[in-house]
């Protein structure tokens, strides 16, 4: 019985460290179907703009780029948003 409970605070000291040490970590790209974020760092490594892009396309939308923090440890946010039926349809002028 004494030993029991050493053992049982133990483990649980141990649980709580353990995932205070993985609640800290952000994925280098996340998203839904409304927008996303994307590391700064993955500016030099991948085509960001085609992340993005394809993330969109899985949902039936384009991607359009709000902002970047061009710094390390810095995102670039986007949002997914729906193009509206006939817009490339429409003409550059109006005659009246």
């Amino acid at each position: 019985m004494r030993m029991i409970r050493p053992a049982i605070l133990a483990a649980a000291v141990l649980g709580v460290l353990g995932s205070a040490a993985r609640a800290d970590t952000v994925p280098p790209f996340k998203g839904n179907d409304t927008g996303g974020i994307i590391a700064y760092s993955l500016v030099s490594q991948s085509d960001v703009r085609a992340m993005a892009v394809d993330h969109c396309a899985r949902y039936g939308k384009v991607a359009k780029f709000l902002g970047a923090q061009a710094y390390y440890g810095g995102y670039i946010s986007f949002a997914c948003r729906w193009v509206p039926y006939g817009a490339s349809d429409r003409p550059l002028r109006v005659r009246y």
